[in-house]
Order: C-alpha cells, then structure tokens, then sequence
C-alpha cells in the first residue's frame, strides 16, 4: 500500500472561515477520499495558523488574550470544515508544544548544516501586514499589497536574523524543471521560473520586540517569523523532529491557493534544503472563488458566508458546487443562479433521479432483489461504465476535479438514456421478456454502484446514505476502485430510496 500524506494551507486565525478557505479543504478531502478508494495509505493533514501580528490585533480588537481568542477561532473553523464533510488525519496548530520543538530543531539543523544560512542583518521596507512579510517593488500596484489592496502598507525598519534564501535559487529551479519538485498547475509553474529567473533575496526570519510567536533560538526578545513558523507545520504534523517521521515524509502533496506559491515554492524549499531534509513532492496551487468578478477574502470584504451557502442546498451539495463549477485549477465565480442550476439539473434530475427509478423499479418488479443478469454483462450501459470509470481515474490522478465530476455526471446521464431506451415498466407488462428485464435491472444496478463510489470524494454523505441502500454488507470506505471493474449486484436487497437532492419549492438569493 503505497503512502499518500497530503496537506492544505494552515488558515489564519484572524477572522471567520469563508468560501475562499472552503473549496480548498473540500477539494483536499476529496482527493483524500478518492486516494483512499485507490488503495493508498493516506494522511491528510488540515489545522491553523496561530502566531503573528494579524492575530495579536484582531485578538486585542475582541479584548482577549491571543490563546483565549485563537482557541476559538480553531473550535470554529475545525467545525465548519467538519460540517462539509472534511475529515482530516491530523489538526495541526502552531500554538501546540509539539510544533513549538519542531520549529527549534529546524532552526538549530540548518544552524548546525549550514551554520552561515542564518545571519545578523537589518531590514527595511514595506511591509503588508495582511500577508505578514515584506513586499517587493513588483508585489505592490498602486501602492498597495496586490494580494490586500484595502490595507496600507507600514515603512518598517528593523534588526532581525535572515535567511540566506538567494543561496538556493539555482537548486530550487533545477529541480522544478527536472519534475522532482513539482509546482502545478502550469500557469503557476511558469510564475515561479520567472521570480526564480529574476533571482530570490535573502529574507528575514525573526520578529523583534513581539511577544506572540516562538522564541527564536539563541536570540533574546525576538521571535520566529510567522510564516517561517508557519511552513514548518508540515513536517510537524509528519513527526518531525521524533523519530520515524520519514515514514509520512515527504508530503505528497501540498494544496495551497496560489496567493501563497511563492512562500510555498521558494521560501519552503529553500528552508528544507538548508535542513537537509527532502522536499515535498509537489504543490498544487488553487484559484479564488470569486463573487461578482472579486476575490472572496476575509481582508477584501467580500466575505459569502459558508453557513448560509451550506444551508442554501446542503453541505454535499456545496462541495460538488464548488468543485464542479469553480474547479481546481483557475478562478471562478459564484452565483446563486448558477448554484441552484447545478444542484436541480446535475444532483437532483440526473443523479438523485437516477438512484430513485433504480431501486423503485428493482422493489417494484422484484421484491427489492437484484435479479441474475442472464444475457451477461455486455451492454452500451457496461461499456459507458467501463469508459466512465478510466476518465474518471484519469481525471482524479491528474487532480482535474471538475472533470472526475463531470465523468461522475455523464455516466449518469448515460444511465438515465439506457431506462428511456430500454423501457423497464414496458418489459414488466410483456410476457416472455423476464430474462430481458432481468438484465436491464441488474445492470441499472451495477452502474448505481458505481456511482455511488465513483461520487463518494464529491458528496460522502449522500453517497454513504446511497451505499446503505444497496445492502453489500460491506462498507464504502472499504470499496478500492478495482472492485468497480466486474461488482457483483445479483441477490443484493434494496430499500426504498428517499429523496436523496429535495427541489425547494422556491429559493431565493
């Protein structure tokens, strides 16, 4: 059983979770989901990011202590992610003890490897407390941060300790371009080449004079740069600095949004080689979800609740939205007409249907038992499945979610043409056709099944609820994609279905 460790961006615990935050841990779970039908031995790892200036103020705004406050905030986002279906491994906090010894140990291994990687120096310029770090002259547009142009940037001035990061620039390129650390998708690939061709700068690593983050090793009164910090958390959560951690390193995958890659793709690689420690296999780095044309972030305003997305169709139905819709590669807008068309057309008319004449029809004509499919397994319905099955897996593995859900959708809309071709309830009224009805019905069967597997990443708990109605005795976290190959359906008893996507009488924005 091959190992899958995969991990998101740790959030920052400075405000509420929002749609932006969501299409990232659910597209993470629903590739966890799906390595996990694939047979691997997966580690998913999700958690927060809990030191740095953001934190402190948006702490001292509600008039606690920084504990007290991220405490809450990680109640609450570990709820929301739990409420769309996200199960992750591990939850990861920078404030644990465990992370605290983690950073200590990174910080004296390159100390101890590469004694003159960490440096006395003094740094000035502009610094964006929304991406807390120091912007380049091409990283500022009007004389704002890009990624937060509603915030100011602070001339700041100060001694720190820094990170020999332009050390590494040639090494961090050669292996991107050789595909042994790979940056996806392309477009953010060729960003990264391009900031590598322009050289990397040295960068600082510490905090003066600010209390709430980890004590910088060897240096009185300064503290550990957050997103120093912060990228550490990865290797944390693998066990780092205990022993045995090699088992779940390196990642797998990191999943990022592409605000993040340069921290990701340069900062991060540099640090573990400066460790000697191995990199990660590869970053995948999302786009936004946008509403009305902008960036949905906590710092832009353009905050669209989760709650009230979640509640508008279901927490399932939001997931395969995000992910069907917006996808996992570029930007993509939310709408509520669009959301609502998604959920009647895809979830509730081709597939919720689909399960729903299925098993009436098995209920009805056979007493709820899937019939022995006499005349074999060679239909246009198998070989749609058969078809379905490899675009799926090949969609998936190249992490192009949208087009496994697409696959997902079509092999139910090809099931839904084979009950108009076939005519069941015609076959159920004509004499001699038992064996013909037999056949349609079990192969109906075999391709809910399916399905049902097929849509577990994307909608789990309409797919659990799915599952249970089929009667296999066997769990579905238990199903591996193989077994969709030839499943065997004959004698399974099914029960009645309900309505697994409800059409609201109306709805409204």
């Amino acid at each position: 059983m091959a190992k899958y460790y995969l991990t998101t961006a740790i959030d920052y615990s400075n405000g509420e979770p929002h749609l932006g935050h969501a299409l990232e841990k659910i597209g993470a779970d629903c590739i966890a989901r799906y390595r996990r039908h694939r047979g691997d031995d997966v580690h998913f790892v999700m958690g927060m990011d809990e030191h740095g200036q953001k934190v402190a103020l948006a702490a001292e705004k509600q008039g606690l202590p920084p504990q007290a406050w991220v405490d809450r905030i990680s109640a609450q986002f570990r709820d929301t992610w739990t409420r769309l279906g996200c199960v992750p491994d591990d939850w990861i906090r920078t404030t644990e003890p465990r992370h605290a010894a983690s950073v200590t140990e990174f910080l004296q291994r390159i100390r101890s490897r590469h004694p003159d990687d960490l440096f006395d120096g003094e740094y000035e310029g502009w610094y964006c407390v929304g991406c807390e770090e120091f912007k380049q002259d091409a990283q500022i547009e009007n004389g704002h941060c890009i990624e937060h142009p509603t915030l100011a940037l602070t001339w700041t001035k100060e001694r720190n300790v820094f990170f020999r990061l332009s050390r590494y620039t040639g090494e961090i390129e050669r292996r991107i371009r050789s595909g042994e650390f790979r940056v996806e998708p392309a477009i953010r690939r060729n960003e990264i080449l391009r900031l590598l061709a322009d050289g990397l700068q040295d960068v600082s690593v510490s905090r003066a004079r600010f209390p709430w983050g980890i004590p910088f090793p060897g240096e009185p009164d300064h503290t550990v740069y957050v997103w120093f910090d912060a990228l550490i958390n990865y290797i944390t959560a693998a066990g780092f600095p205990k022993a045995g951690y090699e088992r779940r390193w390196p990642a797998d995958l990191h999943v990022i949004g592409k605000g993040i890659t340069r921290l990701h793709c340069c900062l991060w690689p540099a640090m573990l080689l400066a460790a000697d420690l191995p990199l990660p296999r590869m970053v995948w780095a999302h786009g936004y979800v946008q509403w009305g044309g902008a960036k949905v972030s906590k710092s832009s305003g353009g905050n669209l609740s989760v709650e009230e997305a979640a509640e508008r169709h279901g927490p399932d139905a939001l997931r395969y939205f995000l992910l069907r819709e917006v996808g996992f590669e570029n930007d993509g807008d939310f709408t509520w007409e669009r959301f609502d068309a998604r959920y009647t057309s895809e979830l509730a008319d081709t597939f919720g249907n689909l399960v729903s004449r299925v098993l009436k029809m098995v209920l009805s004509y056979r007493k709820g038992v899937v019939p022995k499919d006499a005349a074999g397994f060679r239909t246009p319905l198998e070989d749609a499945g058969k078809a379905a099955l490899a675009a799926y897996a090949s969609a998936m593995d190249a992490l192009a979610l949208s087009e496994g859900a697409a696959a997902v959708m079509e092999y139910a809309a090809r099931a839904n043409r084979y009950v108009q071709e076939t005519t069941p309830w015609v076959l159920a009224k004509t004499a001699g056709k038992e064996a013909e009805l037999d056949g349609v019905l079990a192969n109906l069967v075999r391709a809910v099944l399916r399905l049902t597997v097929l849509a577990a990443p994307f909608i789990p708990a309409k797919a659990a609820a799915c599952w249970d109605l089929l009667g296999t005795g066997r769990a579905l976290a238990a199903v591996r994609l193989g077994d969709l190959t030839d499943p065997q359906v004959t004698g399974l008893t099914v029960q009645t279905p309900p309505i697994l996507f409800p059409k609201p009488a109306a709805v409204t924005p």
